[in-house]
């Protein structure tokens, strides 16, 4: 039984790290926003930030896993950045309706 637990322990831990990769990229997306950006640095940032997230899940993978991959963990990071993603969307919505509201 215990091993049950470390599998659903190392599920939850891929969820978490799919969902912290994503609110990471929607933060670089924020700052791009804020700051506008060329085409060259927008690609150089992508690049960057992708080659980041690989060297971070692999380490995840490494140490929850020994490094084999197994595929309930990628489902989790996929999971986790889809409910981030879900997330972000309704943050922006309801944050859109507020600002709406205030103008009327």
């Amino acid at each position: 039984m215990p091993e049950i637990r470390e599998e659903v322990l190392i599920f939850f831990q891929a969820i978490l790290a799919g969902m912290i990769v994503r609110f990471a990229y929607r933060g670089l997306h924020c700052l791009r926003e804020i700051v506008r950006h060329s085409l060259f640095m927008i690609e150089a940032e992508d690049i960057l930030f992708w080659i980041a997230t690989a060297f971070y899940l692999f380490v995840q993978i490494y140490h929850t896993s020994d490094g084999s991959i197994r595929w309930y963990f990628v489902l989790g990071i996929v999971l986790g950045a889809a409910v981030s993603s879900g997330f972000i969307w309704w943050i922006e919505k309801r944050a859109k309706k507020n600002l709406h509201s205030e103008k009327e």
